[in-house]
């Protein structure tokens, strides 16, 4: 029995990592659903737990909804008709698996010495297959199963007239390869978002075809056996050895539209095609099954094809049986699901389009996984350059340092520059009372040298408000001193008559008048006369406040309103 993914290679350190996946790998809760997309038809298989393995519990399939100028290589719009299909079928699904084509998928087989890791052995791949790729290696995801170890035959014994013995084979790995672009990974990810579902892994449909057909036991042993899909856009021929995958073709062949009798081909690209019969059909397939046989027996296969099995959900799987039976030395049959895993609600043809979608579904629920999953392939070891790591994390340290200490400077220019913003605004709302200070720091000089002076000029200034006449008759514009001892006034008069009564009372009260400067002068308030007495104020002059009494103030004085002094000297 050849080994294969399933049964890792003995004493190899891959068969551990193998079992350790699969003691690891948490089984899906609920049901899992594969979804395959068939033309315009959306296949769905459903597996959930029967008690400790997993069972296809339903097999389904819709219609997807595309309009005739739709764009199928639109994510959107494809997932939009997924999402109503699946609607349609009352299904809201958990976790979901998808398969890509086989005419998306570049397959090598390789043969590879045997390695302990898997991760050195996934760089080996990597390596080989990079340069057979239709495209870059970087743009692809790679993903692989490692089908069985080739053990070299014994040495025969060399004649005695023998050259040199030449060098003892090893051991190889026999390794399917699948690449795929990831263009193609991005958009079945993008169909699966627009789709509103949760895609959990993204495998191979043709491997899936091998799962199901394995699930059937229909090959005796190590025989191989050849299954032919027969789908809307192409036939699909794999060929199959227990799980193993050893030859994958599709090709397309055009095909009869269902329910046509004329036979008009089904090409809604190309619609003015030439009709294709039935007959036309079932040939053209059958001779591509033999075309692939042929070039099966030609890679120097391990087992020749022992039967050929037919799937799909058109209507000429009969005749593509029949015709093939004719042609071939081998038994020809139709594949039967519906019996094997007991879906006898489902109908024969239905479960017989589904098989894709069967066998994603199975190789989900298997303990190892799918053998190949595009959304998490086996990747190579990172190869680690500790000098030029050690020089990253230096970079790292002094890059971490200047930027600590960045954020540090950073922290200290800002309280600073709040520091400075309350400055600024203490600034310039003392700039703005500037004149309020200069005023006040006046006054606090005026007083400053009356205290020097040793005179008590306001008792002057009260004593002088309540002698003078009334503010109907004169005021004071101006009150000064001097260190000599001199208080001048600036009064303005309504006549000359009262300055000169105003000199008679200053005399009387005392103080040494020197002669008055009087000067027409008329003002706003009507008051004509302006002069300046200059008072010299005797040593022993004393006078007693609570004596004198001032004049009334007159009933409209506003001479204490804000502004009405504007101006005026203290």
């Amino acid at each position: 029995m050849p080994e294969t993914a399933s049964n890792p290679v003995p004493g190899s350190r891959s068969g551990s990592i193998a079992a350790l996946r699969r003691r690891l790998r948490p089984r899906p809760p609920g049901a899992i659903t594969a979804l395959d997309l068939d033309g315009q038809t959306l296949w769905v298989a459903q597996a959930t737990p029967r008690g400790p393995h997993m069972g296809i519990t339903r097999v389904d399939s819709a219609p997807l909804s595309l309009a005739t100028d739709a764009d199928r290589a639109d994510p959107v719009a494809l997932g939009q008709a997924i999402s109503h299909a699946l609607a349609s079928l009352h299904l809201k699904p958990g976790a979901v698996v998808m398969g890509v084509p086989r005419a998306q998928i570049v397959l090598r087989t390789l043969n590879l010495p045997v390695v302990d890791d898997v991760r050195e052995l996934a760089s080996m791949v990597h390596l080989q297959v990079g340069k057979d790729l239709p495209f870059r290696a970087e743009d692809a995801v790679i993903d692989f199963k490692v089908h069985r170890q080739l053990n070299p035959p014994p040495a025969a014994e060399a004649a005695k007239d023998a050259g040199p013995v030449a060098a003892t084979p090893t051991p190889r790995l026999e390794i399917l390869v699948a690449a795929v672009h990831r263009d193609v990974v991005a958009f079945c990810e993008q169909t699966a978002e627009a789709a509103g579902l949760k895609l959990t892994a993204l495998g191979l449909r043709a491997y899936a075809n091998a799962r199901c057909l394995q699930a059937c036991e229909l090959a005796e042993g190590d025989q191989a056996v050849a299954l032919v899909s027969l789908r809307p856009d192409e036939v699909n021929i794999d060929v199959i050895v227990g799980e193993a995958l050893l030859f994958s073709r599709g090709v397309a062949v055009p095909a009869p539209r269902e329910g046509d009798p004329a036979g008009a081909a089904d090409d809604p690209e190309n619609p003015e095609a030439a009709p294709v019969s039935v007959e036309n059909f079932v040939d053209g397939a059958t001779i591509e099954v033999v075309r692939t046989l042929h070039s099966y027996g030609g890679t120097a296969a391990r087992s020749p094809v022992a039967k050929v099995v037919v799937t799909g959900a058109r209507v000429q799987e009969d005749a593509v049986v029949q015709a093939l039976s004719r042609r071939l030395s081998v038994p020809c049959s139709l594949l039967d699901p519906v019996s094997v895993f007991n879906l006898e609600n489902q109908s024969l043809e239905r479960t017989r389009g589904a098989v894709a979608a069967i066998g994603l579904a199975l190789g989900f629920t298997d303990p190892a996984g799918l053998p190949f999953d595009f959304l998490d392939p086996k990747r190579p070891a990172v190869q680690r350059d500790m000098g030029r790591i050690r020089v990253l994390a230096a970079l790292a340290a002094v890059t971490a340092l200047f930027l600590v200490l960045l954020l540090v400077r950073s922290q200290l220019t800002q309280r600073r520059m709040a520091i400075l913003r309350q400055v600024q605004t203490e600034l310039s709302e003392a700039e703005k009372k500037r004149t309020i200070y200069r005023s006040m720091h006046q006054q606090a000089v005026t007083v400053d040298e009356w205290r020097r002076e040793d005179r008590n000029w306001l008792d002057h200034y009260a004593y002088l408000s309540a002698i003078l006449p009334a503010s109907e008759d004169v005021y004071i514009t101006s009150f000064a001193t001097t260190p000599q001892g001199v208080i001048r006034l600036g009064v303005q008069a309504r006549s000359g008559e009262v300055l000169s009564k105003l000199d008679k009372q200053l005399r009387a009260a005392g103080y040494e008048i020197r002669p008055l400067a009087i000067t027409p002068g008329a003002d706003r308030h009507g008051y004509d006369f302006s002069s300046t007495v200059e008072l010299v104020v005797p040593e022993k002059q004393t006078f007693d406040l609570a004596k004198v009494r001032p004049p009334a103030r007159p009933a409209d004085d506003a001479s204490l309103d804000p502004g009405a002094l504007k101006g005026a000297r203290p």
